[in-house]
């Protein structure tokens, strides 16, 4: 691997490209933060693919998109005497060597669960920090993974369960109540209801240790797989789904499992 040296020598070319670009480039020019935003949300979206899959060689080249619009958004910053690339990384550094007082300090918290918990409590100490627990998880975020921090925040603020078996409880509860307002065909407490189920769900993924957002892009993959094998199986005996029977598809759907197992 690289030395620190060449690190920081790759780290200054990105800067120096930066700055020409922004200077001779009409298209980076022009770029604001308004124009990037977009932009940035997809390449987040990419980099997620890439690490889903696994795959190295894309997951550096979405790593350097991302690096990319970290360095627009800063040369931007410097632009409008703001800030600069330099303050970002100090305002991190703080902020790392101050999160982890039993790293930099003399603190003690030897898991996971209690760094998380120390975390949390000193987000709610810092000057402009949060007010409240809930107040650092980010509006704009999908809402399985807000689910999912929410009850995270909640629990190392010693809001959980006892012992994890609890949960199920809580599950079948929402499933019988989505149960009920479905059989009133009320819809929008059939809609309130199929929420607190999701939320119970992912709640219990989170006790597992499971992310609950890989796990539905997982089935999601799934699902194309299976389905791209149907419909080209459909395909090579000339006839359109639509036309199949639920038992026809069924078994052809079957056949994609055995086939997945067999890999």
């Amino acid at each position: 691997m690289n030395t620190k040296e060449e690190r920081l020598q790759a780290f200054g070319r990105l800067l120096d490209i930066m700055d020409e670009l922004r200077v001779k480039c009409p298209w980076d020019r022009k770029q604001t933060n308004e124009s990037l935003r977009s932009n940035t949300i997809e390449e987040t979206y990419e980099l997620c693919d890439a690490l889903m899959r696994g795959d190295n060689e894309d997951i550096k080249k979405e790593l350097g998109d991302m690096l990319l619009h970290i360095i627009f958004y800063a040369k931007i910053g410097e632009e409008k005497e703001a800030f600069d690339i330099k303050d970002v990384c100090d305002a991190l550094c703080n902020k790392l060597i101050y999160r982890h007082p039993h790293v930099f300090g003399t603190d003690n918290a030897d898991t996971a669960q209690k760094v998380e918990q120390s975390w949390e409590q000193l987000k709610l100490k810092e000057k402009g920090g949060n007010k409240t627990v809930l107040e650092g998880v980010p509006v704009a975020l999908p809402s399985v993974v807000k689910a999912h921090r929410i009850q995270d925040k909640a629990r190392n603020a010693g809001f959980d369960w006892e012992e994890r078996e609890q949960v199920w409880g809580k599950v079948s509860e929402e499933f019988t109540e989505l149960k009920t307002e479905i059989a009133r065909m009320d819809a929008d407490h059939m809609e309130d209801e199929f929420g607190d189920l999701f939320f119970s769900l992912i709640n219990a993924a989170r006790l597992y240790k499971i992310n609950p957002d890989n796990a539905l892009e997982r089935t999601n993959r799934k699902f194309i797989r299976r389905f791209n094998y149907l419909e080209a199986h459909a395909a090579q005996a000339g006839r359109p789904l639509k036309e199949m029977t639920l038992e026809e598809m069924d078994s052809i759907w079957e056949k994609a499992k055995a086939a997945e197992r067999e890999k």
